[in-house]
């Protein structure tokens, strides 16, 4: 990889994590993906208009600029004729900036509107890339509140990316057209002092040139923290979020466990850190408005004071040194950008940073793991499934050969299609493991498994997702909500214990806090029942399910007598149903630690 950039997470104190990236690489990063996305088409035709109306803006401008000394000389000499002729000319001029204005802000929001939308689809396209999401969630601090990053920080980035480069452009054009006219009229500036008489070439614009570069210097001096602390707040900012939506979440739990006052003390303990940062990002805002508002009202004067030798010499008219600190103030809006936003760049380069870092741990994450001792998969023989000498490590180590965890007693073993099988062990054995393990999510062990082809097999977690939309569409989940005919879809409610919900088929709601974990359950079984495949590994799903539930889902399993069927746990309900083949598991120790090598302290956690 290239010399900016260091292709390992960083991680600053307890809550700050990123790459070692330059900012132009970032740059780069994000152009890369504006270009190969949807939206750029209508971006770059949006910003060639903007251009163009920027370029009439700046050519207006310069003309009510020199429509400056016409007026205030009419003015000067009293004459009521030319002062209401130059009234007329303003008008016009006026009015044609006005529409030009509004154009403009019309551009100004599509731009951002679909700069927007194709940062986000990109990120969100990354995100849900085969297995990656699952990888992020596990590595470490850069995998923490995705949604903040794709929803907050993209929202941020592509309004704040547009506004600037406008400003900055807009600015550019502006000092363009500018500088030459008061090049211009420095020409006229003639200094007496005593007997002697001489010019400066490009007096005022190297007066302006001067002033513009000295607030430059001091507002870098004085904000140059303002980068860092608003990563900060960003970061705090999704984590209090984060906070009050899993308390939401989960108020039933917390309510029944009297946990109230508990977790307002951790969401306080969120809030305060909130507020730390914005505190010190006060204190920052407050010592860069000394420079950016001092030099603020000092331009109010500064021209005329710079102009006021060649006025009072008689060089200048009245209506020539108006229009003078006229294209001042102009030449030095335009060299101050960088001043004026210097909070908003320091924020723009803080949501880069987020939603580059976020990006490049999507992107930079393979296919494949990296682990010292892995499970090996393959393709087993048409119909079977095989297990040898499969090991399940409990936690992820890229050193350590063996983290504890468990192992299938049986070392080899093959299930053949139509079979009932049920996997248990100890009590203190993590059995989800070894259902992550079988989908291909946990490659963390050893030995091998051999699983039909993908299509013919279905994993039925402990909690089936329940999408937001429709009822229909959470049936038909992962395909598209029209799959399914709706008389095997009343047929496969009825049988799971469903029927109830057969006329709210395709009302939308927010079901998994409609329905009860009971009822959620069921939902899994159904889509059973709709998918029909010929192979269904369960993970603990008859676990803690009211009796009725239980009679209920095994005459649903009954009625698919064809499929088989691996149960990862202990069901007597499957156990009488069945009368399954068992298998077990059995814990290993784990190495002692202190015989493995030495971690750097900043080393993320491999992603799965």
């Amino acid at each position: 990889m290239a010399d900016d950039v260091k292709d390992r997470p960083s991680i600053q104190g307890q809550d700050r994590v990123g790459y070692d990236l330059s900012l132009i690489y970032r740059l780069k990063v994000m152009f890369s993906a504006f270009w190969s996305s949807r939206v750029r088409g209508r971006v770059l035709v949006l910003s060639t208009a903007l251009i163009a109306v920027i370029l009439a803006t700046a050519y207006a401008t310069v003309i009510l600029n020199q429509w400056n000394a016409p007026f205030y000389d009419s003015i000067t000499r009293r004459d009521l004729p030319g002062f209401f002729h130059q009234l007329k000319v303003f008008a016009v001029i006026a009015g044609t900036l006005l529409l030009l204005n509004v154009i403009q802000a019309w551009f100004n929001q599509m731009t951002a509107l679909y700069m927007r939308e194709g940062l986000t689809r990109d990120l969100v396209d990354q995100w849900l890339q085969r297995k990656r999401a699952l990888r992020l969630a596990s590595s470490g601090l850069i995998g923490v509140n995705p949604d903040q990053r794709m929803h907050e920080d993209a929202r941020n980035l592509a309004e704040s990316t547009t506004g600037l480069v406008i400003g900055l452009v807009q600015s550019t054009i502006l000092l363009v057209s500018f500088i030459g006219v008061l090049w211009e009229l420095s020409s006229g500036f003639v200094f007496h002092f005593g007997t002697h008489s001489f010019s400066i070439p490009g007096y005022m614009v190297w007066a302006a040139i001067f002033y513009a570069a000295s607030a430059s210097v001091l507002s870098q001096l004085v904000g140059r923290k303002l980068v860092k602390l608003n990563a900060d707040r960003f970061s705090k900012e999704a984590e209090l979020r984060f906070a009050l939506m899993h308390a939401n979440e989960n108020i039933p739990a917390i309510t029944a466990a009297r946990g109230e006052e508990n977790e307002r003390g951790r969401i306080n303990t969120d809030i305060s850190a909130v507020l730390a940062v914005i505190k010190r990002l006060a204190m920052a805002t407050v010592n860069l408005t000394w420079v950016s508002a001092g030099y603020g009202w000092l331009v109010v004067v500064i021209p005329i004071i710079v102009a006021a030798p060649a006025y009072f010499s008689g060089g200048l008219t009245f209506g020539q040194l108006m229009m003078s600190v006229g294209a001042f103030n102009q030449v030095n809006t335009a060299l101050r950008w960088y001043v004026s936003n210097f909070g908003p760049i320091a924020e723009w380069r803080a949501t880069l940073m987020r939603v580059t870092d976020f990006r490049q741990a999507l992107t930079t994450m393979g296919d494949k793991v990296d682990l010292k001792e892995m499970i090996a998969y393959e393709r087993s023989a048409p119909g079977t499934l095989t297990l040898d000498h499969v090991r399940i490590a409990a936690k992820i180590d890229e050193e350590i050969d063996q983290c504890g965890g468990f192992r299938l007693h049986e070392t080899s073993v093959t299930i053949k299609a139509g079979e009932k099988v049920m996997i248990n062990g100890d009590h203190n054995i993590n059995r989800k493991l070894l259902f992550l393990a079988l989908s291909e999510l946990w490659p963390c062990g050893g030995g091998k498994i051999g699983l039909p082809p993908a299509d013919d097999i279905l994993f039925v977690p402990q909690s089936a997702y329940i999408p937001g939309g429709t009822l229909r569409e959470a049936l038909a989940f992962p395909e598209p909500a029209d799959t399914y005919k709706d008389d095997d879809i009343h047929a496969a409610l009825e049988t799971a214990g469903l029927h109830k919900l057969i006329a709210r088929l395709d009302t939308r709601a927010r079901w998994d806090k409609l329905l009860d974990s009971d009822e959620q359950r069921a939902i899994g079984f159904a889509r059973l029942l709709l998918v029909r495949p010929r192979w269904v590994v369960f993970d603990e799903v008859l676990e803690g399910m009211e009796p009725d539930w239980q009679s209920t889902m095994m005459n649903v399993l009954l009625s698919m007598p064809e499929s088989t069927m691996i149960y990862i746990g202990r069901s007597e309900a499957y156990l009488e149903a069945f009368q399954p083949r068992v298998l077990h598991l059995e814990g290993l120790a784990a190495k002692p630690e202190a015989k493995a090598p030495a971690k750097a302290p900043n080393a993320p956690a491999p992603a799965l």
